[in-house]
């Protein structure tokens, strides 16, 4: 299997532009071995590795059935379309391949033709959407809403025209034999690879005898790519949540099957009308706290407890009119098991004494969501996979903490996994350079982000924009925009103007843009070549301290007899500046510049923590040396057009 990626080797033959890499043969071996001996394995594999092919060419050449989950919907669908095929067609492979999605992208037709009969309670705009996805909906094969090219994926009409694990109906759904839903499963059950990815994962294992049961088939390989983000997630999925949407929309699903389907029982709008009524007055007084925040504190709140115990009482009722409806509607029976499970997680949420868990609440001003979170999954998760025996595959370009993999291997119990740190082939000694700048203002000072936009403008202005400047609040988002957009003419892209897509096909077809972004640019995005040439970072990342679930960790820790800091911030810290650094260098023809506008990074002991787990590049606090190599990277790429 090795000869597969040698010089002259089969993926050298079947791909263009292959390049044989050392640490990509060192990963698939390794992979291999653990696929026959049914062992979990850790692998950080530095960009620039082809750890996708790594793990790919011993899936396919194992012929077991295999999961491979990714981090995003967008890695999912990259993998399908385009990295799957090619391996598939280099290895002659000729077992099944399936793409496996969450249900709320698959049309759901019993809540299509329910609003269909209702269509009056939807606006105008909603009205016309509705009529254009049951146009499309006798095309459609798979119900993939991101195939209906008349309705955009981000459309208000598509919540409505989903299921969800709480109103999906199951069996008992009359379109349960056209469901697409169950469609895609039958394609997973029988195909020997399956691409899902994490979100889909965890909630299948947490929900298994809810609506259809399994999504996900037993394998006996998972992979889990970009798999950095699993521990913080696992700790979301095996914890709980309410959120007023799932009340609103509990209140809307029972009037509406009584306007459709029992219309003799009037009961039914009334307790709708008071849960909604219920649901939004808490909202209400929700929004005057801070938008995110520990439950218990809330909980205590005179205000808040008497629209919690209004909400209870307008939950009984709903629950004394349903018990009354019983057997009339499928979708009135579904709605009393929810009411039940409502009722019972309230009362679980506001039993805040209960240790082991964080307890917090984020609100908009449309929404609110109470969530219990466990501090740690290792238990749960090390259980996972003695149930489920076969291979577990772990990977991703930032997995260690100065050259170390047991953060990552301690949130989820991998006490027994084989381990491999490989460092990127990239040449980061030539091909970058690493600057804090000196005379930089501390991280909190008053005026920080004027001060930031005079350092760092000469920098942006001589590599003519071609930037990324990633922040770690949107308040320093914001002001840095305002002032960039002040003093220079260059394009100056901002996040939350429009979408992430769009910004960044403005970015690259501009040329010489700033792009001023913050969490959902640090991680997932690859723009190669010489568009962008340098990035720039406002701060170390540290959470902070007054984030519940951190402040949650860090005080069980403490408890623990361990150092918070070193043991919960620190770590998550370096991980996200590995994922905001790897946005640089992403081809080994790529040059460009890294500035972290931090003291601490060289002025604090935890410093060198930071920059022993951040890729070998030469170091210099001065600006000017990070502008003469910009300007000497420019001049490279001109020499090179002109001389082909």
């Amino acid at each position: 299997m090795i000869d597969d990626f040698a010089e002259n080797g089969l993926l050298a033959t079947a791909i263009d532009g292959f390049v044989a890499r050392t640490p990509q043969r060192q990963m698939a071996n390794k992979v291999t071995k653990a696929i026959q001996a049914q062992q979990s394995l850790v692998v950080e594999a530095g960009t620039g590795t082809g750890k996708t092919f790594a793990y790919l060419v011993p899936a396919l050449r194992s012929e077991k059935k295999v999961i491979i989950s990714t981090g995003s919907k967008n890695l999912q669908e990259q993998l399908y379309s385009k990295d799957l095929p090619i391996i598939k067609k280099a290895l002659d492979y000729t077992g099944k391949i399936s793409l496996l999605k969450g249900r709320a992208n698959y049309l759901c037709l019993e809540r299509m033709y329910h609003q269909y009969a209702a269509a009056g309670d939807l606006d105008k705009n909603l009205r016309t959407d509705l009529v254009r996805v049951k146009n499309w909906s006798i095309k459609t094969k798979d119900g993939d809403i991101s195939k209906c090219t008349t309705v955009t994926e981000d459309n208000p009409i598509w919540p409505i025209l989903t299921s969800t694990n709480d109103n999906c109906l199951g069996s008992e759904c009359e379109h349960y034999n056209d469901c697409y839903v169950v469609k895609a499963r039958k394609r997973a059950l029988n195909a020997d690879i399956v691409v899902v990815n994490h979100h889909l994962f965890l909630a299948d294992v947490v929900v298994k005898d809810t609506g259809f049961g399994e999504l996900i088939p037993k394998a006996d390989v998972m992979i889990f790519d970009e798999a950095h983000q699993l521990p913080d997630l696992a700790c979301h999925y095996f914890g709980e949540q309410l959120t007023s949407r799932q009340l609103f929309d509990l209140a809307k699903e029972i009037n509406l099957a009584y306007r459709t389907e029992v219309k003799d029982m009037s009961q039914l709008q009334q307790c709708a009308d008071k849960l909604q009524k219920c649901t939004q007055d808490l909202r209400l007084l929700i929004n005057q706290q801070n938008n995110k925040g520990n439950l218990r504190y809330l909980f205590n709140q005179v205000n808040i407890k008497q629209e919690l115990s209004y909400l209870f009482d307008a939950l009984d009722f709903c629950k004394e009119v349903l018990l009354l409806a019983i057997g009339r509607s499928t979708t009135l029976d579904n709605c009393f098991d929810r009411v039940n499970q409502y009722q019972l997680l309230l009362k679980r949420l506001t039993e805040t004494h209960v240790s082991g868990f964080s307890y917090w609440y984020e609100s908009s001003y449309s929404s609110f969501l109470f969530a219990l979170t466990p501090l740690s999954v290792a238990e749960k998760f090390a259980e996972l996979l003695i149930e489920r025996k076969g291979s577990w595959i772990f990977t991703s370009a930032t997995l260690s903490v100065d050259n170390q993999l047991d953060y990552f291997t301690k949130r989820l119990g991998l006490t027994n996994s084989d381990s491999l740190i490989l460092e990127s082939p990239f040449d980061y000694n030539n091909q970058s350079i690493l600057c804090v700048p000196r005379y930089i203002p501390s991280p909190n000072e008053q005026g920080n982000a004027e001060k930031l936009v005079d350092i760092l403008l000469p920098v942006i202005e001589a590599n003519k924009g071609r930037c990324f400047f990633l922040c770690t609040s949107y308040a320093m988002m914001n002001a840095l925009a305002t002032k960039f957009r002040e003093l220079t003419k260059l394009p100056v892209l901002v996040q939350g103007d429009t979408s992430k897509v769009k910004l960044l096909e403005q970015f690259i077809h501009s040329g010489n843009a700033l792009l001023i972004a913050t969490s959902s640019f640090w991680e997932g995005i690859d723009v190669r070549g010489d568009t962008l040439s340098c990035v720039i970072i406002d701060k170390l990342p540290f959470t902070s301290p007054d984030d519940p679930l951190i402040k949650a960790r860090m005080d069980d820790c403490q408890m623990q007899g361990g150092d918070a800091f070193n043991e919960v911030q620190l770590p998550e810290a370096v991980i996200t500046l590995k994922q905001g650094v790897g946005r640089l260098i992403r081809h080994h023809n790529d040059r460009g510049a890294i500035i972290i506008c931090d003291n601490r990074l060289v002025m604090r002991p935890y410093g060198a923590t930071f920059i022993n787990s951040l890729p070998l590049s030469p170091r210099t606090r001065d600006i000017n040396k990070v502008i003469n190599f910009l300007l000497s990277n420019s001049e490279s790429i001109t020499d090179n057009l002109e001389s082909k």
